[in-house]
């Protein structure tokens, strides 16, 4: 497991993999926005590749889980839905299916939410990014992270 940097892009081998590029990414906005938390998409059938649709303007993500259809809005996306444009997503090799992974930063001191990351990995090519991001403010983590 970890990172392999090829003309500016990140490229790994495993789920994992996605939350040492969301820390990288999230690190130029200082050490207060580095998700310290994270929660892996995990389909009620078991499988872990999905579909993406992303408004992070809206701070709305949901999945589409590529074995069996079921949809998911993911963390606190229900209450923002009715504003969101979700939009489909695909890597840069053209595969609209990813593994995804949420991480979050914390308030100091607190267990609230401060910013949230919506970070893929490619199963076809393993590019790795982070797709989403957006402040975020649910009281408690935890809570928010079973929602993925």
């Amino acid at each position: 497991m970890g990172l392999t940097v090829l003309d500016g892009r990140s490229y790994g081998d495993v789920q994992g993999d996605i939350r040492a590029e969301l820390r990288r990414f999230a690190s130029g906005n200082g050490d207060d926005y580095v998700p310290v938390h994270f929660a892996d998409a995990v389909c009620t059938c078991g499988r872990r590749e999905f579909l993406l649709l992303l408004d992070d303007g809206a701070g709305v993500a949901a999945r589409v889980c590529a074995t069996c259809g079921d949809d998911h809005v993911m963390a606190d996306g229900e209450d923002f839905l009715d504003d969101a444009e979700l939009e489909d997503t695909e890597c840069l090799c053209g595969s609209p299916v990813f593994e995804i992974t949420i991480g979050v930063s914390l308030y100091r001191d607190s267990e609230d939410v401060k910013w949230l990351y919506v970070g893929c990995r490619c199963p076809a090519c393993g590019l790795v990014g982070a797709y989403g991001d957006w402040k975020n403010e649910f009281g408690h983590y935890a809570e928010l992270l079973k929602r993925v």
